[in-house]
């Protein structure tokens, strides 16, 4: 039997960690679906075209080793906003969704439009300084060098981007439930998640 779970918000907000730790909870599978964009936005850096690198994503380019990388972040972010790209990967993670056993997928459009009638969905949000704060300590324990400013400066230019673009936009859907971690622990967080999805669960 099949039962998704629907996680989505801005970068650095929590959203990877809590969908990866409420997969392994309840038993199901998981999703990252921005490794999709990013490795949409990899391959156009190595000079592809971003229909093309979308319509011949192959599971080797979401094992690449830069897909975390301020480069290909902000590529993602571009590519994106194509419809043609979006199209590509929207059967991908349908069919992930459907899968028996339980799946969750995170992202920014899972609940709005790839998984609309997800029994589940939650926004993960928080403060833009909370959000640059994490993202800058995780870039620094890489050895990437950036400063605060640099990573807030970026992280709302793609917020912007995000929010703005007329093909499926950053927003909560309208039955999600909106957790804001900016004061929560991981654990606590991952806790709030876990009450709303048993709670939906029945």
């Amino acid at each position: 039997m099949s039962f998704t779970v629907a996680i989505d918000g801005p970068a650095a907000a929590g959203k990877g960690t809590i969908s990866r730790a409420v997969a392994a909870h309840f038993g199901f599978a998981h999703l990252d679906t921005g490794l999709l964009y990013r490795a949409v936005g990899a391959r156009m850096l190595d000079g592809l075209d971003p229909v093309e690198a979308a319509q011949t994503l192959d599971p080797a380019s979401l094992e690449r080793d830069d897909l975390r990388s301020p480069a290909v972040s902000q590529a993602a972010s571009k590519v994106a906003p194509i419809p043609e790209v979006r199209a590509a990967l929207l059967d991908f993670q349908r069919a992930f969704a459907a899968r028996a056993g339980g799946a969750v997928l995170d992202g920014r459009d899972i609940g709005t439009v790839i998984c609309p009638d997800a029994p589940v969905k939650l926004f993960v949000t928080a403060s833009d300084t909370v959000r640059a704060e994490r993202r800058y300590r995780e870039l620094a324990e890489k050895g990437v060098e950036t400063t605060f400013d640099e990573v807030l400066a970026e992280m709302q230019e793609r917020d912007r981007r995000d929010s703005e673009r007329a093909a499926a936009p950053l927003k909560p859907a309208k039955d999600a439930v909106v957790l804001d971690t900016s004061q929560m622990s991981i654990d606590e967080a991952v806790a709030a998640a876990v009450a709303a999805i048993e709670e939906r669960r029945g």
